[in-house]
């Protein structure tokens, strides 16, 4: 159902370097580029879009508001949250089985957007 969520930032290019590494871990690449935004996904799937306000005022984040990014394994989500810390990210949650069978990993990219990576199953 979800098409893709856009993710504001005030430096493009250091969110950048943050999306495509995490990115690549989870089998994405940039899928679209301008001046103004980026985005990256893989086939059958939504694209995450960082991107500068439109509005031209600080992009700020949202209080409850959170992508998810789908991993293959529990294995790739512990990978996927180190490289997010490595990066700068700042924790939220560190890879644990949440219950039920859904295993996950909370953080925050440079811009303080919330992210969550999770493999259910």
């Amino acid at each position: 159902m979800l098409g893709y969520i856009t993710l504001g930032t005030n430096n493009l290019a250091q969110a950048a370097a943050f999306y495509d590494a995490l990115a690549k871990e989870l089998g994405a690449s940039r899928t679209m580029e301008t001046e103004k935004f980026i985005a990256w996904g893989a086939p059958k799937s939504a694209n995450v879009f960082l991107i500068k306000p439109a509005d031209g005022n600080a992009a700020t984040i949202g209080n409850g508001v959170m992508a998810a990014l789908q991993a293959k394994d529990a294995a790739q989500v512990d990978r996927a949250y180190k490289l997010a810390m490595s990066l700068g990210a700042k924790d939220e949650g560190p890879p644990g089985d949440r219950g039920g069978g859904f295993y996950a990993a909370y953080f925050r990219d440079p811009d303080g957007n919330k992210l969550n990576v999770f493999h259910f199953g």
